[in-house]
């Protein structure tokens, strides 16, 4: 696969929370906070450094409510709002995308997580190797032989066989067992008292949640079998929350996403605004790179 075109999808909703966390409280001189945008461009240029991609593109989350929330409205119920000096930065954000004419993937009413399982899964039947840079684990699902998802945290690198070492379960089979053991982070229910063991141990057994639903009945734990029936629809439903759509009709091609120069002159601008001087530093390196 060393001659396989390489496109990196950056989840950038989850960079920008990541970044904005990870970083002390910084600000300009005039009063600007930025620790985000710092972060969250950082990341991007060690990203174009170590991994010379032919394309990349940054999906965010877009407004309106979501298809999941619609059908639950308590899904992502519990998060806290997001903090006012991290939406201060996110036009930054997008600026840094702009000057550096990155694609910015964007759908009303679409989660990140969707447009990037979509535009993966496309770019790999086009022959693309696909790099999805996020810490969501729910993106495992769409992890296949031309896919991975690379955690630039813990510099972890999930391909299948590691989905399959860590959970037990294949990619393919990722959305059944969070189906059943739920997801905290999502608030997604799954079945009540099933934590990810016996999830794990049920998908191994019988492969999918419609059929351990199905079997419910052969499971020798009186507990876990009158679980399984009093809450199959609720199971059934935290699949549906759980499933990374890969079929949105998103108006990009993958020839979109190919790299592109730079506007040098409107980065270097942005970040004396923003006073970042060491990072300009960095940037005119990576330009010398793309350039030769």
């Amino acid at each position: 696969m060393a001659n396989t075109p390489h496109l990196i999808l950056v989840d950038g909703s989850a960079s920008l929370y990541r970044a904005f966390f990870a970083l002390p409280p910084l600000s300009n001189s005039k009063g600007t906070p930025t620790h985000a945008v710092l972060g969250f461009t950082s990341m991007l240029l060690k990203l174009l450094r170590e991994e010379e991609p032919d394309a990349l593109a940054v999906a965010f989350d877009g407004p309106g409510p979501t298809t999941r929330h619609r059908e639950f409205t308590e899904y992502k119920a519990q998060r806290p709002a997001m903090p006012e000096a991290m939406a201060q930065q996110i036009p930054a954000v997008h600026r840094v995308l702009e000057a550096m004419r990155v694609p910015i993937l964007m759908i009303p009413a679409e989660e990140a997580d969707d447009i990037l399982g979509t535009v993966a899964v496309r770019a790999a039947a086009e022959g693309y190797r696909v790099t999805l840079v996020s810490g969501d684990k729910d993106l495992l699902q769409v992890v296949a032989e031309r896919i991975v998802v690379r955690d630039t945290m813990k510099e972890k690198t999930w391909g299948p066989a590691e989905v399959q070492e860590r959970y037990g379960v294949s990619p393919g089979q990722f959305q059944d067992l969070l189906a059943l053991m739920g997801d905290s982070i999502d608030n997604i229910p799954g079945v009540p008292g099933v934590g990810e063991k016996t999830a794990r141990d049920l998908v191994q057994r019988y492969g999918t949640l419609e059929a351990v639903l199905e079997r419910g009945g052969e499971v020798s734990r009186p507990r876990l079998r009158e679980a399984l029936r009093t809450h199959a629809e609720q199971a059934r439903m935290s699949k549906r929350l759980a499933t990374i759509r890969t079929d949105l009709p998103v108006p990009w091609t993958t020839a979109d996403l190919s790299r592109k120069a730079p506007d040098m002159a409107a980065l270097l601008e942005l970040f004396r605004e923003l006073e970042f001087s060491r990072l300009a530093q960095q940037f005119s390196q990576i330009q010398f790179q793309i350039s030769n």
